[in-house]
């Protein structure tokens, strides 16, 4: 594509995104994401022939990118506690930074417009991150629990961690970082 494109196309993304965090994806039209990226809603049909097919090009983007940051810098030759700290820094940080692009693969995740395509996406792109704590429990280093659970319990201590953040409630300095990160250590560990 002609580099014009890729612009049409990142303002796109940026649209929806912000668009699904201020109103949700539920109230998301083609000619709200045209307006917010500056385009003509017929110019956004050229991309994308319908809302669905949107959604899933923009998960797949996001997802993609959120689960490259995850592992970014991990050292398999480190000890599981530090991968899973690296990890979780690397997560919240991604979140922090791109908020608004969470905001959507959240909801577009417990959505009813959930493909199938972006169910078998996610397991692949994930695939790695499984089979980290498939192996932490299988050294008993973490919970003998559905690895579902643990991935959640992860996810979710990054997310309101971000949350906390983000509403100025708690302060972003490294102690309490530290301090979040060990509840949610303090959660999964065998």
């Amino acid at each position: 594509m002609r580099l014009k494109d890729d612009e049409k196309l990142r303002a796109i993304a940026e649209a929806t995104f912000t668009l699904v965090e201020q109103t949700g994806l539920s109230g998301l039209t083609m000619a709200a994401i045209a307006r917010e990226a500056g385009l003509a809603t017929g110019t956004l049909y050229v991309y994308f022939k319908s809302k669905e097919e949107l959604m899933v090009a923009l998960y797949e983007q996001a997802k993609t990118a959120t689960t490259a940051s995850l592992m970014q810098g991990d050292d398999p030759k480190a000890p599981f506690r530090s991968r899973f700290r690296h990890m979780w820094k690397n997560l919240l940080e991604h979140r922090l930074t791109h908020y608004a692009q969470a905001v959507f693969v959240e909801q577009y995740y417990n959505s009813p417009w959930f493909s199938e395509e972006s169910r078998h996406l996610s397991a692949r792109l994930i695939k790695d991150w499984i089979d980290l704590f498939e192996t932490a429990k299988a050294q008993q280093i973490l919970k003998d629990v559905p690895t579902v659970l643990l991935i959640n319990s992860f996810g979710g201590s990054v997310r309101e961690t971000a949350n906390l953040l983000r509403s100025g409630a708690l302060a972003h300095t490294d102690a309490n970082l530290a301090i979040a990160f060990g509840l949610c250590w303090d959660g999964i560990k065998a």
